[in-house]
């Protein structure tokens, strides 16, 4: 008996997509995607638009639009099909539980904050949610709605996938959580044992930080995730060769808990900015990966890959043996640990397709053709990317023998796109960039940290410095920790000329401004009902008290005096004393701290580091608790 789509069949018994006015004014933003069981629908998360989209896969069109009751974050279907769980981000983060067939949603299960990504297991039973900034996921049993365990994990949890066999989960971490000074600084790949709720921590190539999704092979052995591989310890003085930072894909060993190697996914001369999503093809023959800054997907050959990766050897004497070594270092990967750094590894077994569409004709409105591909789902031998500036789906035929074998389908009329919308896809965009090898995110994801430091070239080289927020970067000159800019204007055309190494027109930068001027910061997850803790209260005491008086640099409302300060920080790679106070507003989530990014927690740079003490406040004089109160406000901001 042929099974039919529950919504496709709603869909034919009542038309409930709106008329086209009615998103005519709206972005959609889709971000993520799941088809159902049959393939012949595709259920695409519209974050901006606050719905989830369904698009009959056959004629390409919207097919229904379900409302979600907040901001949604991520979407994942019950293995049958009928039920969709979307998760939607607030302080007090939750799951929407929506019947597929009608679009109501039927349950609400809390969880953490700025809830995303949940996953289902095979047999339906428990569901895995990522709390970004409560640093754990939540398991949860479906039947009940149970939050059954919150395991820990290292540092903002972004993306889920599920073994086939539904032992293991895997959940990326989006950002180190190292000091910055320290030789080697890396996020990690937690791996869950679902029997124990047990999480292991898979440690990505030293470098390795903004890791977007994850997903596992069809038979079970191996999950491929993709980040930025920073080369945050070379002086920013070039961008050839992938000198600042190249754009990866990690290979895990799923049984042994292991990381396999790394595998670069750019080319020699042409970076491959910003590797968003992933999938593999119910074959197992080919990953897909987008790349939201260049506008285009890799396809990779598995089983070629694989088998290259097994024929390096693991020593210098094994590759001498086996006739792969001279002198000379005739060959790129002479031993595994050469793999991440061969930009020509993949060569012959990756294939590179721009994601505009075959038909010139084909969208040619204000949304700048395709722009911004993230998540991604396949169907068979065809991949679907949400591309989410340009408010479409692109649909990739994998077998198709064209250069661009491209279709696109669109969610709704393109709107005009506003100076700040055009800002942030601009700040997303490699295009800006020499040789497309980085975008502004691919530092600065979600126009924050990254969790590094970076030798700059602004203040001389040889003195590398903690990455900085873009929030409030505005409103609170001067701009860098060195106070070397004197706004955030300046900064911004000093990034494109000096870090992108690019001559942009000034209303590029314009643009950036007006995007970067409307970010607004996230209520922080140590908040009670969005109010300070008791603790947090009497932190507040401590922190404009006279005895201690940090308020006489970070006075209200910015947490900022704007000025420079010796605040006996100087390392030993510092030529200067003093350095520009930043604002504490979301300081819960920029660690580590001060210039050097040496302190991993707040708690460390006040016991440890005795910061403030400089300014007069005897730190020594606080008890324990008082302490604990203080930075339980700070946090709190």
């Amino acid at each position: 008996m042929t099974r039919t789509c529950p919504i496709l069949l709603a869909a034919v018994l009542v038309t409930l997509v709106p008329s086209a006015s009615v998103f005519a004014a709206a972005y959609q933003g889709p971000t993520d995607l799941v088809a159902c069981p049959e393939g012949k629908a595709l259920f695409v998360l519209c974050r901006d638009a606050g719905q989830v989209a369904v698009v009959d896969v056959a004629t390409g069109k919207v097919a229904k639009r379900i409302d979600c009751p907040a901001p949604p974050t991520g979407l994942a279907l019950c293995p049958e099909g009928k039920m969709l769980f979307v998760t939607c981000a607030k302080p007090q983060g939750s799951v929407a539980v929506i019947d597929v067939a009608d679009g109501k949603v039927k349950n609400t299960i809390e969880a953490g904050h700025s809830a995303r990504a949940p996953v289902v297991s095979p047999d339906g039973k428990r569901l895995y949610v990522c709390n970004q900034f409560n640093n754990d996921v939540s398991v949860i049993e479906i039947a009940t709605g149970k939050t059954l365990a919150r395991v820990p994990v290292i540092r903002e949890p972004f993306y889920s996938a599920v073994s086939p066999d539904g032992k293991t989960v895997l959940v990326t971490n989006l950002l180190p959580n190292d000091p910055c000074d320290s030789y080697n600084v890396a996020s990690a790949v937690t791996l869950i044992d679902t029997a124990t709720n047990e999480p292991t921590n898979i440690r990505l190539p030293n470098g390795s930080t903004s890791v977007q999704e994850v997903c596992v092979s069809p038979d079970g052995k191996f999950a491929y995730a993709v980040h930025v591989l920073a080369r945050y310890q070379m002086p920013t003085t070039q961008l050839e060769r992938g000198w600042m930072n190249t754009n990866a894909m990690s290979i895990i060993d799923v049984a042994a808990k292991k990381l396999v190697n790394t595998v670069l996914l750019d080319d020699i001369d042409l970076g491959a900015a910003n590797p968003w999503g992933v999938a593999v093809t119910p074959d197992g023959k080919t990953i897909c990966v987008t790349h939201s800054g260049t506008q285009e997907m890799s396809v990779v050959d598995v089983e070629g890959m694989h088998a290259k990766l097994n024929e390096v050897p693991n020593t210098i004497e094994e590759a001498k043996a086996a006739g792969r070594y001279d002198n000379r270092g005739t060959y790129s990967s002479v031993v595994k640990a050469d793999i991440p750094n061969d930009l020509a590894f993949l060569v012959g077994l990756r294939r590179r397709i721009g994601l505009e569409s075959s038909d010139p004709w084909a969208v040619v409105e204000d949304a700048e053709k395709v722009n911004g591909p993230r998540g991604l789902a396949v169907i068979g031998r065809k991949a679907y990317a949400a591309v989410y500036f340009s408010d479409l789906i692109a649909v990739v035929d994998l077998d198709s023998p064209q250069r661009r074998p491209v279709t696109l389908i669109e969610l709704g009329p393109r709107p005009k796109l506003t100076k700040a919308r055009r800002g942030e896809m601009h700040f997303h965009d490699a295009a800006l960039c020499f040789q497309h090898w980085q975008s502004c995110s691919s530092c600065h994801p979600d126009a924050r940290v990254d969790g590094l430091n970076w030798d700059l070239m602004n203040d001389g080289m040889g003195n590398p410095k903690n990455n900085r927020s873009m929030l409030l970067a505005h409103q609170t000159p001067p701009s860098m920790a060195s106070g070397v800019r004197a706004d955030a204007e300046t900064a911004v055309r000093s990034g494109i000329t000096h870090i992108q190494f690019a001559v942009r027109p000034d209303e590029d930068a314009q643009a950036i401004d007006e995007y970067l001027k409307g970010l607004k910061p996230l209520p922080s997850p140590y908040l009670v009902s969005g109010q300070l803790s008791e603790s947090a209260k009497r932190g507040k005491a401590v922190f404009f008290s006279e005895k201690i008086n940090c308020a006489k640099c970070h006075p209200e409302p910015l947490y900022t005096d704007k000025q420079m300060h010796d605040v006996k920080s100087r390392g030993k790679y510092d030529r200067r004393d003093d350095f520009d106070t930043p604002t504490l507003i979301e300081c819960w989530r920029t660690g580590p701290y001060m210039h050097d990014g040496h302190w991993v927690t707040l708690e460390a740079l006040f016991k440890e580091g005795k910061h403030g003490k400089a300014g007069g406040g005897d730190l020594d004089l606080l008890s324990e608790q008082e302490l604990n109160d203080l930075v339980e406000f700070v946090r709190s901001l």
